[in-house]
């Protein structure tokens, strides 16, 4: 029999991406699952706009986000430290992509999260992210030469594929077309995964095979 395939969506920026990580590998272990990671790097300014512009109520709202994730991360005893600027987070994304096809993407996932959450890294320096690549024994060499010819393309036309899918943020897992946004939704996907015939007929074609 097929394992079901669920294509999880994340950025190394997000801390609900971060904190929803241990819950997404259980699923391979404990509902036998396929997983698919990709790259959704967000554009922060797109959706919040630019520093200046933000708000009393916009900061009020990002004071409480980032206090509930660290409840979450607690809980797992992970670190959060709130970011120092806005990032663009490519390198790490295109360095996600190279270590998948390496065999390397666990180390490489779990010590980008890790690092950049704990202000030990930098992921918008493509030196930093070579020497993440390098520290789990990938080629540096061999990653900026990625980055330098079809990353940008690759992730780019991921990010197309993802927003005609519907995805808007992070993380988002997708089964059988049907989308789950936010960790707080895994209990439903896994509901979903345990029993695939309950999809409601109100979610519409898009969500059906």
């Amino acid at each position: 029999m097929e394992k079901p395939r669920v294509r999880i969506y994340t950025d190394y920026k997000s801390p609900y991406a971060y904190v929803a990580n241990r819950r997404l590998f259980e699923l391979e272990q404990e509902h036998g699952v396929e997983l698919e990671w990709l790259p959704y790097t967000l554009r922060i300014p797109e959706f919040m706009g630019t520093v200046e512009e933000r708000t009393p109520h916009f900061w009020r709202k990002v004071r409480y986000l980032y206090m509930d994730a660290r409840r979450y991360a607690n809980a797992q005893g992970l670190t959060i430290k709130g970011p120092r600027r806005i990032y663009d987070a490519f390198y790490s994304s295109a360095g996600m992509l190279f270590a998948q096809r390496h065999g390397l993407f666990r180390p490489y996932h779990d010590t980008v999260f890790r690092r950049f959450w704990s202000h030990d890294l930098e992921i918008d320096e493509l030196s930093e992210i070579s020497g993440v690549i390098a520290s789990i024994g990938g080629s540096a060499k061999d990653f900026e030469a990625y980055v330098r010819g079809p990353a940008r393309s690759e992730h780019d036309r991921i990010i197309d594929e993802a927003e005609t899918l519907g995805v808007f943020g992070v993380p988002t897992m997708v089964l059988n077309g049907e989308l789950f946004w936010g960790g707080d939704r895994i209990d439903l996907l896994i509901e979903r995964i345990q029993n695939p015939g309950t999809i409601a007929a109100a979610l519409g074609s898009r969500y059906r095979k």
